[in-house]
């Protein structure tokens, strides 16, 4: 078989098989080469700057021509009703399965901690000051910034504004963010023709950097993180088939793409680009919910973060004796609920936050130089889980809002008959 035969079998094959192909191949060379594969990190990191380049304007457009398709405020609010409850409940669900993984598994117990501890962690985030930092004193400086939790903020005003107002000017902005996300579309799917090779770039950099410690004392710990987020993989595949009657086999078929970039990106902001088009071209949802439900998720929800929160948080508990009462267990979950906002959904976000959390309960921060040392691995399974979690939530919202349209058509049917 010639190499023209074979290109053309190669471009016959979908995205995700070409990313899987490629990470594939990307793995056993960090594993082979080592150190000397990180002189292909340049290509990985350009992949990510043009996905990150994308997103800004994508999440924007996107979301304010979602929300011009809604009737009315009250569609918006059932929606974020709904999509706060599921992301709530999977939270405390993630924390609560890791919490007794954990103290199942007891990574911890015996580990000697003689690294130095880290002379400036930060401070416990202000409620009140994080909800404030939210919307933004200029817009302008939060695009520069990319910023995206003010952006959203700002769209979802603008949009109801947009909804509010008289047909006449309603309809032709309408158009025009049309047009506009369907061009910010376009620019995402000729990135993601070279994803497979970003991708790969990415896998042999991180294999060849950190594969060896894989091997080592903290594989325990790390066996621990990605069993636990395995688990919630399975709940939410439960939860698809329970709530959507979707199957395992079509989810992955269809959404493949955005784990494998999420895999191998750790950054839930990049992966967005990939997922709003997995979600508009795939999975055929609502623009006026994917648009609005999957940015929203990369902030505030962050299932496979806070399995690590509770992992890590619990490692060091159990290398220092120390144990913990329920009253402390129910302010574990409840600060980590509010930490776990905090990641801000770039490659190791989370464990700026994880030491944070370590140091709220009074914990030695040694944990820092030793969890700090294989992140990089640990957060592929986080940012992996975060952005499943908000795409699963997001169908399941979806479906229901399609059910709740069917019936009230139904009825209006039958009032005019």
């Amino acid at each position: 078989m010639n190499l023209g035969s074979l290109y053309r079998k190669y471009s016959e094959l979908s995205l995700g098989v070409r990313i899987m192909i490629f990470m594939g191949i990307g793995t056993i060379a960090g594993i082979i080469f080592g150190e000397d594969a990180i002189i292909v990190q340049p290509l990985g990191d350009l992949f990510i700057k043009l996905l990150m380049m994308a997103a800004v304007p994508l999440v924007f457009f996107n979301l304010l021509n979602g929300l011009t398709g809604l009737s009315d405020i009250k569609s918006l609010g059932r929606i974020t009703y709904k999509i706060a409850f599921f992301f709530v409940g999977t939270s405390i669900i993630s924390f609560t399965l890791a919490y007794f993984i954990f103290n199942f598994i007891q990574p911890g117990k015996g580990f000697a901690l003689d690294a130095d501890a880290p002379e400036d962690i930060g401070d416990m985030p202000n409620v009140v000051e994080m909800l404030m930092d939210m919307v933004p004193d200029n817009v302008f400086q939060a695009f520069a910034e990319s910023n995206m939790v003010q952006i959203v903020i700002f769209a979802v005003l603008l949009g109801i504004t947009i909804i509010t107002m008289p047909a006449k000017y309603k309809t032709p902005l309408s158009k025009g963010l049309d047009l506009l996300s369907k061009l910010f579309r376009e620019l995402v799917n000729m990135i993601l023709k070279i994803s497979p090779l970003g991708i790969g770039a990415l896998m042999a950099a991180t294999f060849g950097e950190y594969g060896a410690q894989m091997f080592g004392p903290l594989a325990y710990f790390l066996g621990g993180v990605w069993g636990t987020q395995l688990i919630m993989i399975g709940i939410f595949l439960i939860l698809l088939m329970v709530f959507t009657g979707m199957t395992p086999n079509h989810f992955f078929k269809q959404t493949g793409s955005v784990y494998a970039t999420a895999f191998a990106t750790c950054s839930s902001w990049a992966t967005l680009a990939v997922s709003l088009e997995v979600a508009e071209n795939r999975l055929k949802l609502p623009k006026y919910i994917y648009a609005f439900t999957l940015p929203l998720g990369i902030q505030l929800n962050k299932n496979g973060t806070t399995i690590m929160l509770m992992g890590v948080l619990l490692f060091t508990a159990q290398a220092s004796g120390i144990s913990f009462d329920l009253p402390t267990i129910i302010s574990i979950i409840f600060i980590g609920l509010i930490l776990e906002t905090g990641s801000g959904g770039i490659p190791g976000g989370g464990l700026v936050i994880a030491l944070i959390f370590v140091r709220a309960f009074n914990l030695p921060l040694e944990i820092a130089a030793i969890v700090g040392g294989i992140y990089r691995l640990v957060d592929m399974g986080n940012t992996t889980v975060n952005v499943m979690s908000d795409i699963v939530g997001t169908i399941i919202v979806s479906k229901q809002e399609n059910n709740k349209k069917g019936k009230e058509s139904q009825n209006q049917s039958l009032t005019q008959k």
